[in-house]
């Protein structure tokens, strides 16, 4: 057997550069894989389509929003504020007698009268009212109308109509699941029409869910002498709208 050779210098730099040379492959691979990736990156969320759908949930209205108060003319302020108070204590202590919802103040007033008479302003006395809101069931609302005016008001400012809160938020979710299928069905029909399909969902975005208030049915202070259910039946079936948005942000 043969003693082995030793190595010389120039025999070690060939096996060195041999050692290092498959190196070079894979790093020039790894490299181009993160030159890739962001084109790739960038082709993937230029293939979205971005599509708006819309809800609307009709509901009847249950509840009657009614404004309503008193009005004194009298010679002095002081006179007339204190039959002010004196009559919206009592129209207040009925209303709460009838446990009615969301009894609130919203105003109260006092101001002069003037005569105008050859150019000249002559005070004749003193204005003063007193308002207050709530809110009652439709189908109680003429019989408490009635029995407020009985018991003081002067006044009937504006009756609206709404649904109950239980009964929007169930509306509003509805709305809201409406908006979404739209929103989907929109995708596909354009997706489609391309020759192309929806993969999946990368962006949600609730635009908004309103509930518009019924505009109010606004009653002069003659209104008082009418019969209240006269007033309230022609607009008792009304229906109140709660719409939603969606916009869904689709690759394919």
């Amino acid at each position: 057997m043969k003693p082995f050779a030793p190595l010389t210098p120039s025999a070690i730099a060939s096996l060195s550069w041999r050692r290092c040379f498959p190196i070079v492959p894979v790093t020039i691979g790894l490299l181009g894989l993160l030159l890739a990736a962001p084109a790739l990156a960038q082709e993937r969320v230029l293939r979205t389509l971005t599509v708006t759908g819309q809800g609307i949930e009709r509901i009847p209205t249950t509840l009657a929003q009614i404004q309503l108060g008193v009005e004194v003319q009298g010679k002095t302020a002081a006179d007339v504020q204190q039959e002010v108070a004196r009559r919206a204590d009592a129209v207040v202590a009925f209303l709460r007698s009838q446990n009615v919802d969301k009894l609130a103040t919203t105003g109260v007033s006092l101001s002069p009268r003037y005569s105008y008479e050859n150019n000249r302003q002559e005070l004749q006395g003193y204005v003063g009212t007193n308002t207050v809101s709530f809110q009652v069931p439709i189908a109680q609302a003429g019989a408490i109308l009635d029995r407020a005016v009985q018991a003081g008001a002067s006044r009937i400012d504006s009756i609206g109509f709404i649904a109950a809160d239980s009964a929007i938020k169930t509306a509003q979710q509805q709305a809201l699941r409406e908006a979404t299928q739209h929103a989907q069905q929109q995708a596909d029909v354009v997706l489609s029409t391309l020759n192309l399909s929806r993969q999946e969902v990368i962006g949600i975005q609730i635009n908004s869910t309103e509930v518009p208030i019924p505009r109010p049915l606004m009653m002069p202070v003659s209104a008082v002498a009418m019969k209240m259910e006269d007033a309230i039946s022609p607009i008792a079936g009304r229906e109140q709208e709660v719409t939603a948005s969606v916009t869904l942000q689709v690759r394919y």
